[in-house]
């Protein structure tokens, strides 16, 4: 008996892992279909890199260090780009439930909570696909990126796992709001305080008090912390890598939870 439960303990993750990565996959397929979101989203990153970041640079008014300013932007218009594609990643939820693709959804064995986190996942991919734009644009601009692979892989992983948290946000907002209108109209008032409420164009130091309380409550802080670390070649980090993947990985957790929640109640 004992011998069984852990076969049907072991069955049912491998049924769950299963589930999500047909959720990635049937998201990656509508990515096929569909580049030109992909370059339309790279104009804002490259307006910050190749536009805003020298005009700041020449002015020299932000403290970074011994580090060149467009070195210290290149991390957090990294977070950025993927924070702008993945607050409006739950939108889709919206057009699915118009559809009736949600419908077809739930009413599968599947677990909630494996639609969500499969396609909190698959909005790792569009991350992927900006991070290697912005890659090119630092490297064009002179930034001294580190090519070396673990701090490669592990910067790979904090676009996904940065990714897939904002994309859960995105999810819960869209539950919640229900039309499009609505959602538009709160991505829109979110993205700008997260991006701003962060250490991504500033560091932290230079903020007021009240802010430095936001930014570290604020997910993006972490992501761009640990981007700035393993993206650069001695990079600075405010706190440690291995709790900035900490803290996303925890606040992930919590976001796939209360969506898992709330995803059916999009239908209604």
């Amino acid at each position: 008996m004992q011998r069984l439960g852990i076969i049907d303990y072991f069955g049912a993750i491998a049924n769950f892992i299963g589930k999500t990565s047909t959720m990635v996959e049937l998201e990656a397929r509508k990515l096929q279909h569909d580049y030109t979101d992909l370059f339309t989203r790279a104009v804002q990153p490259a307006l910050w890199l190749l536009i805003v970041g020298p005009v700041l640079a020449s002015v020299r008014a932000i403290p970074t260090g011994n580090l060149p300013y467009i070195d210290f932007m290149a991390p957090g218009i990294l977070a950025q780009s993927v924070l702008f594609i993945s607050i409006f990643y739950g939108i889709a939820t919206i057009w699915e439930r118009d559809l009736g693709i949600i419908h077809k959804f739930l009413v599968t064995p599947t677990y909630r909570s494996a639609l969500v986190l499969g396609k909190a996942l698959s909005a790792g991919e569009r991350g992927l696909a900006q991070a290697a734009i912005v890659y090119i644009l630092a490297f064009g601009l002179g930034v001294k990126l580190s090519w070396s692979i673990i701090p490669l892989l592990l910067g790979i992983i904090m676009i996904i796992l940065g990714s897939a948290l904002f994309s859960t946000f995105s999810l819960i907002i869209a539950c919640l709001v229900k039309t499009r209108e609505r959602f538009m109209g709160i991505g829109q008032v979110l993205t700008n305080p997260l991006f701003f409420a962060s250490n991504a164009i500033y560091p932290l130091s230079i903020m007021p008090n009240w802010l430095q309380v936001v930014a570290r409550v604020n997910p993006l802080t972490y992501m761009v912390d640990a981007l700035r670390a393993l993206m650069l070649s001695n990079g600075p980090t405010v706190y440690t890598v291995p709790f900035d993947f900490l803290f996303m990985a925890g606040a992930l957790v919590i976001n796939v939870a209360i969506a898992s929640k709330l995803y059916p109640r999009v239908i209604i």
